[in-house]
């Protein structure tokens, strides 16, 4: 499988403190990729660092055999790379449809002069984003709630909605930070049928962040192991889970509580 997303010996320091140090990442197109390792590993600083948040103080990031290193998030996210945040950032008094029809991005509708001279254009436009909106509604099981205020949402319908904007829009790589986070066991089976049907089903790319290992398990393979800011090895999870420097480094400090 070929490289979607590259990521070369990146380094990031705050002050005094190295949160990144050397390292390497490659997620490989039609891949579920799992990034795990303790708290303090650098993956949260590694994320931004893909998605622009941050820019590294050396290293390279290639997406699609493009050089990305400086480029900002939205400009990231036209090249089709797009993030999610472990708090959902959902617009809380706008409804479900809502959220998700504001979501496409460059929509004639939001510029002045296409409303007065190309009225049927911008029609013909949102009469498509509001039936893809009602597609993926379904698909994310959301269309009994798509009256709701977003900010009524329970936390695990906050994370399904915030992966259902990510469908808005032409995207090929979904990096998804702690999407488990905060979701009850009854939506988190919904949450990872969900991510399984858009990789198997709708071709999408994932790198997820998490720390529940049955999620990293039922879907991520590879998986990517950090510690200290550095790779530490990478490969199946029913492989690392028998590796010694894994379970020193993170499922034993788990299982260790």
């Amino acid at each position: 499988m070929s490289a979607l997303l590259e990521a070369t010996d990146m380094w990031q320091s705050f002050g005094g403190v190295q949160a990144v140090r050397g390292m390497s990442l490659e997620v490989s197109r039609g891949t579920i990729t799992g990034l795990i390792g303790p708290n303090g590993a650098g993956k949260s600083t590694l994320f931004n660092l893909l998605s622009g948040v941050i820019r590294p103080d050396a290293g390279q990031v290639s997406f699609k055999e493009q050089d990305i290193t400086r480029l900002a998030p939205w400009r990231r996210a036209r090249l089709g790379l797009i993030r999610t945040f472990q708090l959902a950032r959902e617009f809380q008094r706008m409804t479900v449809l809502e959220n998700l029809m504001f979501a496409p991005q460059l929509q004639l509708g939001e510029n002045f002069w296409p409303i007065f001279l190309r009225p049927g254009a911008v029609c013909a436009q949102e009469a498509e984003v509001y039936r893809r909106a009602c597609e993926v509604m379904e698909i994310a099981t959301l269309t009994n709630l798509r009256d709701d205020y977003a900010g009524d949402l329970s936390g695990g319908q906050k994370k399904l909605l915030e992966l259902a904007r990510t469908l808005m829009i032409d995207c090929d790589l979904i990096l998804l930070d702690e999407p488990g986070a905060g979701v009850n066991p009854a939506l988190m089976n919904t949450l990872t049928d969900m991510i399984w049907r858009l990789n198997r089903e709708h071709g999408k790319t994932f790198l997820i962040v998490e720390h529940d290992m049955d999620m990293i398990a039922q879907l991520c393979d590879p998986v990517v192991v950090m510690t200290q800011g550095s790779l530490l090895t990478k490969g199946g999870f029913d492989d690392l889970r028998r590796d010694p420097a894994v379970i020193e480094a993170y499922l034993g400090s788990v299982a260790n509580g």
